[in-house]
């Protein structure tokens, strides 16, 4: 299905109040620019940043790059409306997923309801038509008993003890109510789309779906500079036979996209926004089905700064830093294909996740054998920036 850019929408409902950073590809160079998006333009400021992660670990990064004069490319309209995928014009730039050098890593299972669904695919054995059966199983046996649930409490200990008694005990209450948090690499640096893209999924699954979040930006320090949007596009027929095969879930060609734009921290926007703020997913089929949903971080189990500690420490260093998925709490269940079956992609479906200031990031799904592939990755950006003369060693 054919993609286009409204460039209202993209943007957060503030417009460009904030401090929004994001990549652009530009051919004149044959590869990617660190931007700032102004009122009277897009300001290319690679000179003084020649990647994201530059830019990130400054000590205040909003502050440090609105003083960066930078080179006017070109105006944001323009610039979007050469990003979709299908229409672009490869002799105009266009926008790239935000980050570039920081590891892309996710936090699992940190809603209660798609704790319930992780559950659910496992006890239905990665098979669609199981799901309804075992949806209607757990739901008896926990009865709510895990919102508002803080993970590692007593509580909660108490709870896996009665679960472990009923014989549904799972890995994912271990991490959806345990002491230590899920984290996982979701994909490899410089891997992530960005928006207007395709994302891929593995043609073998049948049962799928897209998983809106909100993903952090944090220095190698481990401090939250900003965030953006992403998809942590899941499968889950194959992550239910076992949990083991996570990686073959999560970690594929175009199976994660990130963007529109980074917003940084600075005075219209902070952390305790991203605790207050509705992540909202819509999917438009070329079969004319239509899926809404909405995640409220103000469910999330544990507080994001909680799940930075457990990404990254004394125990786990990141140099480059790391964007962080935070979870989703929308899991669809609307039946789609069969009674009973609930929601699968099909190819052609559009994806749009949305919050009010972070803008929206668009998708269409194909397959990752089709989406196109990856090859630009880190030792190319050297490359093409060392040819640029923009690295100075310093």
């Amino acid at each position: 299905m054919p993609v286009s850019l409204d460039p209202k929408t993209t943007l957060p409902r503030d417009g460009l109040t904030g401090t929004l950073v994001g990549r652009v590809w530009r051919p004149d160079v044959q590869g990617p620019s660190v931007v700032v998006l102004r009122q009277d333009g897009v300001f290319d400021v690679t000179k003084a940043f020649p990647t994201m992660r530059d830019l990130c670990e400054t000590r205040s990064p909003a502050a440090t790059v609105q003083a960066t004069q930078g080179e006017r490319i070109g105006s944001f309209e323009d610039i979007l409306a050469n990003t979709p995928e299908h229409s672009r014009n490869n002799a105009k730039p266009w926008f790239l997923a935000p980050n570039d050098l920081q590891a892309v890593k996710a936090a699992g299972v940190t809603f209660a309801i798609s704790l319930l669904e992780r559950v659910i695919e496992e006890q239905a054995r990665g098979a669609p038509e199981g799901a309804a059966a075992a949806r209607q199983e757990v739901e008896n046996a926990l009865g709510g008993k895990v919102e508002g649930l803080k993970p590692g409490s007593p509580e909660a200990m108490e709870l896996k003890k009665l679960l472990q008694a009923k014989g549904l005990w799972s890995q994912y209450l271990e991490v959806g109510i345990g002491p230590d948090a899920e984290i996982f690499t979701k994909a490899q640096p410089m891997s992530a789309v960005g928006t207007g893209a395709s994302i891929g999924i593995l043609p073998i699954s049948t049962w799928n779906n897209p998983e809106p979040e909100i993903v952090l930006v944090v220095t190698s320090h481990g401090e939250i500079v900003g965030v953006t949007l992403g998809n942590d596009v899941n499968l889950r027929d194959i992550e239910g036979r076992s949990a083991l095969l996570l990686g073959k879930c999560k970690d594929n060609n175009a199976s994660a996209a990130v963007g529109p734009f980074i917003r940084l921290f600075d005075a219209t926007f902070s952390l305790d926004d991203v605790r207050a703020s509705t992540v909202t997913l819509s999917v438009t089929g070329t079969d004319g089905f239509v899926l809404e949903g909405e995640s409220h971080m103000s469910k999330i189990s544990r507080d994001p700064v909680e799940l930075v500690e457990g990404m990254m420490g004394s125990h786990h260093q990141y140099p480059d830093g790391a964007v962080l998925y935070l979870g989703t709490m929308f899991a669809p269940i609307k039946d789609r294909d069969a009674k009973g079956q609930g929601f699968t992609h099909h190819l052609g479906d559009v994806v749009t996740i949305a919050s009010e200031k972070l803008g929206s990031l668009t998708n269409v799904v194909t397959t990752c054998e089709q989406a196109p592939h990856w090859t630009f990755g880190s030792g190319a950006l050297m490359r093409n920036l060392a040819r640029r003369g923009l690295l100075t060693g310093a």
